[in-house]
């Protein structure tokens, strides 16, 4: 039995039934196993690779599915590859990891801790950008309460933070705070997107996933 078969032998009949990582070609394969009509909205490929690994794979992904005529949507999840563990023994993740320093110049980075998050996002549209694709959307863990679980943001939340509102019960959440503040950066950056592209309100808007 080779990878593809080991992969969708369990989850057939499942609507979501893959992940893995791939390289490109076995990815086009893929997608083509599953949606062989290559129906619009069928497969959404999420990727959760780090920053540094962003801006290295994800444009080999585009260009294989791309030059394969395949219809897919990019969504990414900045936040999987971004868990590390505090000292006092929590695991957490660092809010600047998300979408990188300098991302917009004008928008002052919060924490170190923050700019992880900061980090994966940016890549995410500056691979896109460089392509000529269309980043579909952004997948995060966050929560309208004020809990302290992801270090950093404008009201830094710090590794000694954390045990004061430590609610969740599974990965780390953005609060409140947090998520608006990501919310609004990567706004300014769709709003600068569409202005050098010249097409106003004519592009989709990429989704927030919850």
């Amino acid at each position: 039995m080779d990878k593809l078969e080991a992969l969708l032998r369990p989850k057939e009949g499942q609507s979501n039934p893959v992940s893995d990582k791939m390289n490109p070609s076995d990815l086009v394969k893929l997608i083509e196993i599953l949606d062989p009509s290559n129906k619009p909205g069928r497969i959404t490929i999420i990727t959760r690779m780090g920053a540094e690994n962003m801006r290295v794979k994800l444009p080999h992904l585009i260009r294989a599915v791309r030059n394969a005529g395949l219809i897919v949507t990019w969504i990414t999840d900045p936040m999987h590859g971004n868990t590390i563990k505090a000292p006092c023994g929590l695991k957490t993740r660092p809010f600047d990891s998300i979408l990188e320093y300098g991302m917009i110049p004008e928008v002052p980075i919060c924490s170190f801790a923050l700019c992880f998050y900061f980090a994966e996002v940016r890549a995410f549209f500056d691979v896109h950008d460089q392509e000529g694709s269309h980043p579909g959307g952004i997948h995060l863990k966050m929560t309208g309460q004020n809990v302290t679980e992801c270090i950093g943001g404008s009201r830094t939340v710090t590794f000694d933070d954390l045990s004061d509102r430590y609610h969740t019960h599974c990965d780390p959440r953005l609060n409140a705070s947090q998520s608006l503040e990501l919310a609004f950066i990567i706004a300014e950056r769709l709003r600068k997107r569409r202005m050098r592209s010249g097409l106003n309100n004519s592009l989709p808007l990429p989704l927030l996933a919850f």
